[in-house]
């Protein structure tokens, strides 16, 4: 006699119900193991607020060279020179949304009710938002003429032309780390090549070891912490970096660390989440392995990034009380029993300093 199971009989089968753990349910809904962008940008610490068209900041930069020697009695020489600009970029507008039908609401009630629709709807809509902001953030508009996307990390943090020396852009030896790709007029609308300043710190490595990537990375920390010799109310004075790169990296440099460690017992992954530089961990970012490089045709072909950002700088920027708002239910037009429920975000990321954030590349030949 052949062997049957509940689910062989089919009067059983459409007549009974399974156990389906009421008003629970399991998420498979997305490939990435972890939203760092979402996670960081809802952190009230790290979010400013500001209010009119667009966010407008002023930057100096340079000085009037005005200090020199002087002999006793010597003649005054006062000269005032233009020191100061103004960096400006636009909102970005971002939204999700769900819907549902008055009737559904009532069929999904006790003691029918299997799971909560609105909940479904809502948590759908609240991934979506954080799969776009995870895009939105580690990348950067095509060219200046898209009017859609936020200017993320790469608009701001531009990578190491292939086989240059490392530093700030300096037009000659370091062309890479000044204008994003696709904005001839520079981030902000300053141009690095007006303003060899207004840059970020790169360089290329080939292999993730102390002489290469560790030597580099090393370099890039100092070189980016910047202080000013007398106190201003200069915009972002904090130092709060965080590191952040992909598991190609994060794996290779958690090997390193055993090699280093004399004592690791019988753990053979015993370093596996305790990677730090200077002291503060290192973040891998799932989205980031799949990273090609920046956007824009002229853009090189990068892979296995590692971002150093400074959050005393780097900033998500919303516009006053369009921070997630959610609006609804209102009834849909010429559907008299749907409602919607709109989620949405009015911001931009914005960096007051440039010189402050550095980025690693791994190229490709």
């Amino acid at each position: 006699m052949s062997v049957l199971q509940g689910g062989d009989i089919a009067d059983l089968v459409s007549q009974t119900l399974q156990e389906l753990n009421p008003l629970r349910w399991t998420e498979i809904a997305t490939d990435l193991q972890e939203h760092v962008a979402a996670r960081e940008l809802l952190r009230k610490s790290r979010v400013t607020f500001q209010s009119g068209y667009g966010i407008k900041w002023s930057v100096m930069t340079d000085h009037s060279n005005a200090a020199r020697n002087v002999g006793l009695f010597s003649t005054d020489n006062v000269n005032v020179g233009d020191v100061m600009t103004t960096a400006e970029i636009p909102w970005r507008h971002t939204n999700s949304h769900y819907a549902f039908e008055r009737r559904e609401i009532k069929m999904n009630r006790e003691p029918a009710r299997i799971v909560e629709l609105l909940k479904i709807r809502r948590a759908d809509a609240m991934i979506s938002m954080a799969e776009k902001l995870e895009a939105n953030f580690w990348s950067q508009p095509t060219s200046s003429s898209d009017k859609l996307d936020p200017f993320g990390v790469d608009y701001w943090i531009v990578p190491a032309v292939n086989g240059e020396d490392p530093g700030f852009y300096d037009g000659s030896g370091v062309t890479g780390g000044g204008n994003p790709y696709g904005f001839s007029a520079g981030a902000g609308g300053l141009s690095s090549a007006t303003y060899n300043r207004w840059s970020n710190w790169c360089a290329d490595y080939t292999t993730i070891d102390k002489t290469d990537l560790i030597r580099k990375w090393r370099e890039a920390a100092t070189k980016t912490r910047f202080m000013s010799p007398t106190e201003i109310p200069a915009l972002g004075t904090a130092t709060d970096f965080g590191y952040y790169t992909n598991y190609n990296v994060i794996g290779r440099l958690e090997e390193v660390l055993e090699a280093q460690n004399d004592n690791l017992g019988s753990d053979i992954a015993s370093q596996d989440g305790r990677l730090l530089f200077r002291r503060v961990p290192v973040m891998w970012v799932p989205y980031l392995d799949s990273y090609t490089g920046p956007a824009g045709t002229s853009a090189p072909t990068t892979a296995d990034p590692i971002y150093g950002i400074n959050w005393g700088v780097f900033k998500p920027c919303f516009l006053e009380g369009e921070y997630m708002v959610e609006e609804g239910p209102e009834k849909a037009a010429n559907q008299h029993t749907t409602y919607h429920v709109q989620v949405d975000m009015t911001y931009n990321f914005l960096c007051y300093n440039r010189r402050k954030l550095f980025r690693l590349d791994k190229v490709s030949a």
